[in-house]
């Protein structure tokens, strides 16, 4: 996973002021390094006008901090354009996310919150009936695997029992939570057929 600091890179900046001249190197490679920059960042964001905006405010923090010392400072800035696409793609996944949770959209505009709720409800309902209906051995190896996290090895060892037969006992667990869903359930008021 790449982390994108505060700084534009992993690299400790220099702890005294910089001669004029080495911000006139930065600002010559910077310069001539700003189309490529440009373009790698509007290859991973698909946009023009976003790429350059992150290429100058890459410039900025840049400009605004004491200047790092790097071998090879096109090259540096280039993978400090790569990182800047990087961390904008996550901010704008994040936000997209967070603005999905909030809005909710009907499957076909005919569908309301409360009966979508209402269905979902009686689904829960029909699974946990199938449970119920499953001998005790079986119903605990599903709880332990799908509740409680436990993997299939863990149970055998814990149940005594093959790892095969605990993969059995989930079968047959899943089979009948899946056939409860399948079932027709009774007829909500006001829902077409």
């Amino acid at each position: 996973m790449i982390k994108f600091p505060p700084e534009p890179c992993d690299v400790e900046p220099r702890k005294h002021d910089e001669p004029r001249g080495d911000r006139a190197h930065f600002l010559q490679v910077f310069l001539s390094q700003q189309s490529q920059m440009e373009a790698l960042v509007n290859r991973r964001v698909g946009c023009r006008a976003t790429a350059a905006d992150l290429v100058q405010d890459l410039f900025l923090r840049f400009w605004r901090r004491p200047l790092v010392q790097v071998e090879e400072l096109s090259t540096y800035l280039l993978r400090c354009a790569g990182n800047i696409a990087i961390d904008h793609l996550r901010s704008e996944g994040s936000r997209a996310r967070a603005s999905e949770g909030l809005m909710v959209e009907p499957s076909d505009g005919v569908c309301s919150e409360p009966q979508a709720a209402l269905e979902a409800g009686n689904d829960l309902r029909h699974v946990e009936a199938a449970l119920r209906a499953l001998p005790e051995r079986t119903r605990q190896i599903f709880l332990l695997n799908r509740i409680h996290g436990r993997k299939y090895a863990e149970i055998a060892k814990a149940m005594g029992l093959s790892q095969s037969a605990v993969e059995k006992h989930m079968m047959r667990a899943l089979e009948a939570c899946k056939a409860s869903l399948r079932e027709p359930s009774p007829r909500t008021p006001g829902k077409a057929p």
